[in-house]
């Protein structure tokens, strides 16, 4: 019996080791996070994705030839026309999921890089495919559609200056 106990576990030990080659990481997106003075609190931008009109921050793909903080730039500027100023350094991130054309979903870690408000745009590459929302914090912390963001943004509400 107890060589029989010690084969199942050797052999749940390996089949625990080999389950983390079928995992794969999460990907990794750049997120926005634009932000600027408002009655009593800051407010927020989100906006709505393209085909479900969730309200999200803006965000996409890192691109190797540029840092982060630059991405997060971009992605505010093609999805909602914001010019502004980014930290380098992310305020933290997040989990969530991307949806893919064909339906299927990944698992994504979003990092998220503060943007303060300088203008915004008439006309940027996005226009009319997304609805921009600026929102109080406290109504962002709501209306968000990620349960992570809203969480993401009640533990930072205070970095927000």
């Amino acid at each position: 019996m107890g060589v029989a106990k010690a084969i199942t576990a050797q052999e749940g030990s390996w089949l625990h080791g080999l389950s983390g080659l079928f995992v794969k990481p999460p990907r990794l997106q750049i997120a926005a996070l634009c932000f600027r003075p408002g009655d009593g609190e800051p407010e927020i931008l989100l906006v709505s994705t393209r085909d479900t009109g969730r309200l999200i921050l803006p965000k996409g793909w890192p691109e190797t030839d540029r840092p982060a903080s630059e991405t997060a730039l971009v992605e505010a500027y093609e999805e909602a026309g914001v010019v502004g100023a980014a930290d380098p350094r992310p305020i933290g991130s997040f989990r969530s999921f991307k949806g893919l054309a064909d339906g299927i979903r990944i698992r994504t870690k979003v990092l998220v890089f503060k943007i303060r408000f300088e203008k915004q745009l008439k006309t940027f590459p996005e226009v009319g495919e997304r609805e921009c929302h600026w929102l109080p914090l406290s109504q962002a912390m709501e209306k968000a559609d990620e349960p992570a963001l809203r969480r993401f943004l009640r533990k930072h509400r205070n970095d927000l200056t």
